[in-house]
């Protein structure tokens, strides 16, 4: 079903010591999290969830008093509960910190991937940005003929009549069909709700918004699931000054990964990776 620290470099950096000097004026510091690649389940791979980026968003809202945060999104979206898990997060910080947040979109912002931007205040797109795909999907294979093929027996012992739901390896059932839709529309309708709470008024009421379609910069903004096309530096220097200082904060491979232990599972991350963000033609 699809639905730590990094240091500055030089030229972000800002000095502690003149933060310490009351006399001189302390320029107004950015916070950049990157939110970069598929949402998954907290623990599997290197993508993206709650677990993981609860320590960096913290930092990120607390750390300096910024004067805002802003999310350099780039994910074809992934797990319906991770993506309202770190969505969820970014609100109560922004609200408890009292930060504004803004997210710039960078390749894709879809499915899950704008469930994240539609947690921020504003949503600024490049003009080639993909958003939107406000859908939840579910795909797997049926197999029952191929194992009848090879004289293979699927034998299955449940206790409890639907704990066998969906199985592949046997003929899909009607009743098993219709429940995956009752249960694929109710995580839709939560979709749904958080983009009309988090756009409001903003958005310009055409109903295929909801339906899983994409779009594409500028259309994007004209349907309300976008504020504008910009990028963001030019675009945090407009709103608070061209002295305005950037700290980046990003993911930390862990040392199995820097190892390249566990190339197998990381391989086929990577192919499952690859095949969300075909769907939106990259």
């Amino acid at each position: 079903m699809a639905f730590g620290l990094v240091v500055a470099p030089p030229a972000f950096y800002v000095s502690p010591m003149r933060r310490w000097i009351p006399f001189l004026k302390t320029p107004p510091t950015v916070s950049v999290l990157r939110l970069s690649g598929v949402i998954t389940g907290a623990g599997r791979g290197a993508g993206l969830n709650d677990a993981t980026l609860a320590p960096l968003m913290e930092r990120a809202f607390s750390r300096r008093k910024p004067a805002a945060v802003a999310l350099v999104i780039n994910s074809p979206g992934g797990s319906p509960v991770q993506s309202s898990l770190i969505g969820a997060r970014i609100r109560r910080l922004a609200e408890e910190k009292d930060v504004p947040v803004h997210a710039f979109v960078e390749d894709v912002a879809a499915s899950g991937g704008y469930w994240l931007a539609a947690a921020a205040d504003k949503i600024w797109s490049d003009p080639s940005s993909v958003i939107g795909s406000i859908g939840v999907i579910s795909a797997g294979f049926g197999a029952q003929d191929f194992i009848a093929r090879y004289g293979i027996e699927r034998r299955v012992y449940t206790a409890g009549k639907s704990k066998s739901m969906l199985d592949p390896f046997r003929p899909e059932k009607e009743e098993d069909v219709a429940r995956l839709h009752g249960v694929l529309g109710e995580i839709h309708t939560s979709f749904i709700d958080h983009v009309k709470t988090r756009r409001g008024d903003r958005l310009n009421g055409d109903e295929d918004l909801f339906t899983g379609e994409f779009w594409v910069g500028q259309r994007a903004v004209d349907l309300g699931l976008a504020d504008g096309i910009a990028h963001l530096v030019p675009k945090m220097k407009e709103l608070y000054g061209d002295d305005v200082k950037f700290q980046p904060y990003g993911q930390r491979k862990g040392l199995l990964q820097r190892l390249n232990v566990g190339l197998v599972d990381a391989a086929i991350g990577r192919v499952e990776e690859q095949a969300l963000y075909t769907r939106y033609g990259l």
